[in-house]
């Protein structure tokens, strides 16, 4: 689906009168709540750095993107704006989001340490091959590393939460960015 399928298929999910699972759980349906103010913030206030606008325009030949999310995941709510801001400015990017819950089920592919994390985001060529050029998820480094610090010291769901949250409010996107900014240079040199 494109990006306006994936915000009408989050509007669906928070409008229906009594959605599947897992948005039947309440604290589900409160993270996806969440989860769109964050994600439409972003889309609206999210700034895309030099660097990372140079990188995306600077790609020469067509690539497509496959972001697997859902919308009840609060590290998409933060990635997944970014993501489609920078496939705005280059027509040779096209973009396709995914349901991690849902066919085709290509997570399995592309687990992290063995699980589903998500976001992730797959860019492959756009030719007779379709061969991957680089993956990119679940979130930041950084952010991980957090995340690391958080489960050794024992912390509960809410605190975790709440710790990445301040994360990804204090660092703007500028991480991701930074690190697309890297994997973007190594598979589209720019020709500058």
């Amino acid at each position: 689906m494109d990006f306006s399928a994936y915000l009408a298929e989050f509007e669906r999910i928070l409008n229906h009168p009594s959605p599947e699972a897992p948005y039947d759980q309440p604290e589900y349906l409160d993270y996806t709540r969440l989860n769109w103010s964050r994600m439409n913030r972003w889309i609206k206030k999210g700034v895309l750095s030099d660097s990372f606008v140079k990188a995306v325009k600077d790609i020469s030949g067509p690539q497509h993107w496959i972001v697997i999310t859902e919308p009840w995941c609060g590290d998409a709510s933060h990635s997944v704006p970014f993501l489609h801001l920078a496939s705005e400015l280059n027509p040779l990017i096209t973009v396709d989001y995914e349901l991690r819950d849902s066919a085709p089920y290509r997570i399995n592919e592309y687990l992290t340490a063995g699980s589903k994390s998500i976001p992730k985001l797959i860019i492959k060529s756009i030719d007779s091959k379709g061969e991957d050029l680089a993956t990119w998820g679940p979130r930041p480094v950084a952010c991980q590393e957090l995340l690391n610090q958080l489960n050794t010291k024992g912390a509960d769901f809410e605190q975790k939460n709440m710790g990445l949250q301040n994360w990804y409010n204090n660092d703007k996107g500028k991480t991701l960015q930074d690190e697309l900014t890297i994997i973007l240079s190594r598979i589209s040199p720019s020709t500058a």
